[in-house]
């Protein structure tokens, strides 16, 4: 397996995930013509997408163990299925029971099937532990690149052709996943098989459990999850409340998609460098630093972009450097499981940003509160992570006491 191009593993991944991710970035475009076509307010669409966040979390360490016990390619197929029938169910709901069960229930469990923890499980076996990091970054970072470039295409097909047909068309754009996922995943046998009789799943979980560095990177990427979405669903209002045009909050969001790639790419190619722990304390304290001046800042739309581009930068920088870790302590035939449980962390994390954020805005009529959260989260972070132990397991076990 290993003997095949790289190229060719990063390629299936990476058009994998941009799909996956990119039509998911996109989904805040349909709220204000869906709603307003079906008479709905906002929290039927809002709930909808804080339910499909909380059941991606929720699904992906189910869907990383089957990808390690079955095989990443039928994970990928179920979920390719899954986003397909999601997609028309979006189209054809009526309801707001409807509407939740298609765009949050559905997509949610799918997402878990295409993206991070299953693509990477996929890829494990077929890459070298040195360039693990590195080929993590390119496609994460192909995750950013499709949120800028779908965007895009879903307001102009909404524009142009209405809501209702662009889900059909990325219904059908969702269907290519399941050839990617063949081919990504041709020949190449479940993780757990490769090793069976040597320890199961529930062993691998109760092992990873008992580690220090698996529980600090869970609580860590918990602060992630929190610190993005809160950004990313509550920045526009902020600064509309400021005074600034939405035009300003609309361009930062793109700009953050944008100055993303490149902070995922850079993470992942310096993970293969440096300790990736410290990478990912240096990633939470700048975040820190980043929000801090930004506040303190006197606030125009050049002090917005700027936090955008370095926000961007920091953005999901965290992604791979998080999961090579977890490939580089326990190895990867558990990995999908392993990634999921850490990243239904990240999701728990999301859900309470974005609530949170709602939430304390209106107990006080701000969000400085929120603000504060993420800057103290930011060192809680930066020194959890940066006590990580990322040495491998079995490597501890045989040194000499």
């Amino acid at each position: 397996m290993k003997s095949r191009p790289l190229a060719l593993v990063l390629l299936y991944a990476a058009l994998i995930v941009c799909v996956a991710m990119g039509i998911r970035h996109s989904f805040g475009l349909f709220m204000a013509p869906m709603s307003a076509d079906h008479g709905w307010n906002r929290e039927i669409f809002s709930f909808a997408i804080a339910l499909q966040n909380l059941l991606w979390g929720a699904a992906q360490p189910f869907a990383g163990l089957a990808a390690d016990r079955f095989g990443a390619r039928r994970v990928l197929a179920a979920g390719t299925v899954l986003y397909a029938l999601g997609l028309l169910g979006m189209a054809w709901a009526s309801t707001g029971g409807a509407f939740a069960a298609s765009a949050g229930v559905l997509i949610g469990i799918a997402q878990s099937g295409v993206t991070y923890s299953v693509v990477f499980s996929a890829m494990g076996p077929l890459l070298p532990p040195e360039k693990r990091s590195w080929a993590m970054g390119v496609v994460a970072a192909a995750g950013s690149f499709g949120q800028f470039l779908m965007v895009p295409l879903a307001s102009s097909l909404i524009g142009g052709f209405g809501w209702y047909a662009t889900l059909i068309v990325f219904a059908l754009l969702a269907t290519t996943m399941m050839p990617l996922g063949a081919a990504l995943t041709r020949g190449l046998a479940p993780a757990a098989a490769a090793g069976a009789g040597s320890q199961s799943a529930r062993q691998a979980f109760g092992e990873a459990s008992r580690d220090r560095g698996f529980v600090l990177l869970t609580v860590g990427y918990f602060v992630c999850g929190f610190q993005v979405v809160f950004i990313g669903v509550h920045l526009p209002t902020y600064l509309l409340d400021k005074g600034l045009s939405a035009n300003v909050g609309m361009t930062a969001l793109a700009l953050i998609g944008l100055f993303n790639v490149f902070g995922t790419y850079g993470a992942g190619y310096l993970g293969s460098r440096l300790p990736k722990r410290y990478l990912l304390a240096a990633i939470y304290t700048l975040r820190s630093v980043a929000i801090a001046v930004f506040l303190a800042a006197p606030l125009t739309p050049a002090s917005t972009y700027l936090f955008a581009m370095v926000m961007g930068l920091l953005w999901l920088s965290t992604v791979p450097l998080t999961n090579a870790i977890v490939a580089q302590i326990f190895g990867v035939r558990y990995l999908g499981m392993l990634s999921g449980f850490v990243f239904f962390s990240h999701q728990i994390g999301s859900f309470l940003g974005v609530w949170l954020g709602g939430r304390l805005f209106d107990a006080t009529g701000n969000y400085n509160t929120v603000w504060g959260i993420c800057i103290a989260l930011g060192v809680v972070a930066s020194l959890l992570n940066a006590a990580v132990d990322e040495s491998n397991l079995a490597t501890r076990r045989a040194a000499p006491a």
